[in-house]
């Protein structure tokens, strides 16, 4: 192979079998189970990284179901999203999301979702069960359980209007490549956004979650201290490609 033609086809690994396929990735029935809950603000601090700032002592825990998604496929994922802050070089603030965790159990998406965007993920087994009148969301890291949440199934329809504009906030990330002598070669923050968004229904209800604690899979890390709202709702959407906000390497 030339070098001309390394150049021309290399857009992720394996260079002759990658991964997933070239984007724009799109979303049908996306189905969310978000439990939103009160942690300890000391440990957020701890957590997210500077230019970002904590905007609550809040984390969004999430499950997310994707059964049908371009080039990534059938596939489960659940993690923690803290409430941010960030301040631009030329002023502008803007209130979204930092995603802390994610554990997924598809190659596609987890390969993508770090070399593209810098997604924190990581191989493991979340599930989401309908059981009677009850969602059942878990999620086991090998053999582990570490964390058991549920939601009432659909006790109240939610105003469309405030998700849908919670969905269109920004979201960020860390993006870490390392060298070959295992120095960062890429760090950076980036930022991306949800497009696109179909919102086909919306619903909220009690719920519970608990987190336990584990060595390579630290969510009790944010520990919960009380539960403020759980949100269920089913969506169309694109994943936005992301953007460069700050090189911590500059």
């Amino acid at each position: 192979m030339k070098i001309a033609d390394v150049r021309a086809n290399a857009f992720a690994m394996p260079l002759n079998d990658p991964a997933y396929p070239r984007g724009p990735y799109k979303f049908y029935d996306r189905e969310y189970i978000i439990v939103s809950y009160r942690t300890d603000p000391q440990v957020l601090r701890e957590v997210v990284p500077e230019p970002l700032e904590v905007a609550a002592d809040l984390v969004h825990y999430e499950f997310i179901r994707m059964p049908d998604s371009t080039g990534f496929g059938d596939y489960t994922e659940t993690g923690q999203v803290i409430p941010v802050r960030f301040r631009a070089a030329d002023g502008t603030v803007q209130e979204g999301g930092y995603v802390h965790a994610m554990y997924l159990d598809d190659n596609a998406p987890i390969a993508g979702g770090r070399e593209i965007w810098g997604f924190p993920k990581k191989l493991a087994s979340p599930r989401i069960s309908h059981e009677s009148e009850t969602i059942v969301c878990t999620l086991h890291y090998g053999s582990v359980l570490c964390v058991s949440a549920t939601m009432g199934y659909k006790h109240k329809e939610l105003d469309p209007a405030p998700l849908l504009a919670s969905l269109a906030g920004p979201n960020f990330m860390i993006k870490i490549i390392p060298h070959v002598d295992c120095t960062p070669r890429v760090c950076e923050l980036v930022r991306y956004y949800l497009e696109d968004v179909t919102l086909k229904g919306a619903w909220s209800g009690p719920a519970a979650i608990q987190l336990f604690e584990h060595a390579m899979c630290d969510v009790a890390r944010l520990p919960v201290r009380e539960i403020v709202s759980a949100k269920h709702f089913i969506a169309d959407l694109t994943l936005g490609l992301g953007e460069v906000v700050h090189d911590y390497l500059a």
